[in-house]
């Protein structure tokens, strides 16, 4: 199976695509300084295939690459940047404590 991760401006949310079929999404909203990821979701069939693992890899690491902050409001975003510490430092540092993260 082919997937493709976009970043849909227009509706504010990176869409993961499985063999062309949108199979997921992950909804956020941006500041100046800082991308907030406020919703997650994968499709029914699509679950249970690390589709949401494909989908937050490719939009944190967009999002860090266009200079944004994380915030992972988002409790599946959040788990995701707890088991990949490479992101914490993506999370300011005033809203770690607040998403439980370490310093």
């Amino acid at each position: 199976m082919s997937t493709e991760v976009r970043n849909n401006t227009q509706l504010d949310r990176f869409e993961i695509s499985v063999d062309g079929a949108l199979a997921g999404w992950a909804e956020y909203q941006d500041t100046a300084s800082e991308r907030a990821f406020v919703h997650t979701e994968i499709q029914v069939g699509y679950q249970g295939h690390d589709y949401a693992g494909v989908l937050l890899a490719a939009a944190l690491h967009t999002s860090r690459a266009e200079g944004f902050g994380i915030l992972p409001m988002c409790p599946t975003v959040c788990r995701y940047v707890e088991t990949h510490p490479e992101y914490v430092a993506s999370v300011p540092a005033w809203a770690r404590p607040r998403m439980g993260l370490p310093q």
